[in-house]
């Protein structure tokens, strides 16, 4: 089980960072992984941080998480990896320190996905991306000033994608009744607890305000920390994720990936017979999408990720069922939900 040591959520986090790392016991070189706008937002920051702190720096940057990117950062003489940004950032130096055996800081200039403090990461390639395990950051280090700056729509992904640990749960539960698949108490407890939190909070989360970022951070960290205690991602990615999943092949950019979950989790909300209502409520009263307009695709190509998503992950069983739904099905969810 891979846990963060040391979680640092608050104004001026950044220049925390070489004491953090410090007080873990790192020393030595470190590589920051950061991307072209981050680097600007904070990564050149976090370099001029270590390197006062006594450790020497070197900087890669990346706008991409595919086999490229990930092995220039493995090449990397560094005896740390720091990664600095959004998901591509923190996924590339969490990819690129597992294969080395080196430790990572995760240090999330955004609060729009649960990859923040989890133990998996998405690698791009064939036109796809896939989910694929990892280690764990040994240390959080977010700036809550830096992320109150973000687009509005960054944080409400984030919020969507923790809102939607609540199907992944019943998703989890499901395969243990139905094929016997193992299911940590845990984990699935903590998870759905995140995922309450931030339901029954929901019109309290104004982004622009830092105690709200707090609010949605720590929701993301426990998200991340469910799936180490579950050694996989099961806590927090059901079929509402497989769809997402789908999207971003067959419609890539059109939506983020938080988005893309919240969205799947009122379909398969309502495939569970459960209150879609209620995620569908706190979504709207987050602020993020609700339908396929929302998304940005039209209603034939919500269908076909919904109707497809059950061969994302053959082996993880979900409410969609091995085979899948029929169009007829998934026409009369998205028409009953008000998704297209």
């Amino acid at each position: 089980m891979q846990l963060p040591r040391s979680v640092v959520v608050g104004r001026d986090a950044l220049d925390r960072v070489a004491s953090v790392a410090l007080d873990i016991g790192l020393e030595g070189s470190a590589g920051v992984v950061t991307g072209p706008t981050t680097r600007r937002v904070a990564g050149d920051r976090v370099a001029e941080v270590l390197s006062e702190g006594g450790f020497s720096v070197e900087v890669e940057v990346s706008d991409s998480v595919d086999e490229a990117t990930v092995e220039a950062v493995s090449g990397l003489d560094a005896d740390f990896l720091v990664g600095v940004g959004g998901g591509r950032s923190i996924d590339t130096a969490k990819l690129g320190a597992s294969r080395t055996g080196v430790p990572f800081l995760s240090v999330p200039t955004a609060a729009s996905h649960d990859g923040v403090a989890s133990n998996r990461a998405s690698l791009r390639g064939g036109g796809s991306s896939k989910s694929v395990s990892a280690d764990a950051p040994l240390a959080v280090v977010a700036d809550t000033s830096v992320i109150a700056d973000t687009p509005e729509r960054l944080m409400c992904s984030g919020c969507a994608d923790i809102v939607s640990n609540k199907t992944a749960v019943l998703d989890w539960s499901l395969a243990e009744r139905l094929r016997g698949d193992y299911r940590s108490g845990y984990a699935s407890t903590l998870s759905e607890m995140t995922a309450t939190i931030m339901v029954e909070n929901a019109s309290s989360i104004r982004p622009g305000l830092e105690e709200s970022v707090k609010v949605v951070m720590k929701g993301l960290i426990s998200s991340g920390v469910a799936m180490s205690i579950a050694g996989s991602s099961r806590p927090a990615s059901g079929a509402e994720h497989m769809f997402s999943h789908v999207l971003d092949s067959i419609a890539p950019g059109a939506a983020l990936h938080g988005e893309q979950c919240g969205v799947g989790s009122i379909l398969t909300m309502y495939l569970h017979n459960g209150d879609w209502e209620t995620i569908r409520d706190a979504l709207e009263t987050l602020g993020a999408p609700l339908d396929a307009e929302g998304l940005g695709v039209d209603g034939d190509v919500l269908l076909d990720a919904l109707t497809t998503a059950h061969s994302v992950r053959p082996g993880r069983y979900t409410i969609l069922g091995s085979d899948g739904i029929t169009r007829e099905a998934a026409e009369r969810v998205a028409e009953d939900t008000g998704v297209i």
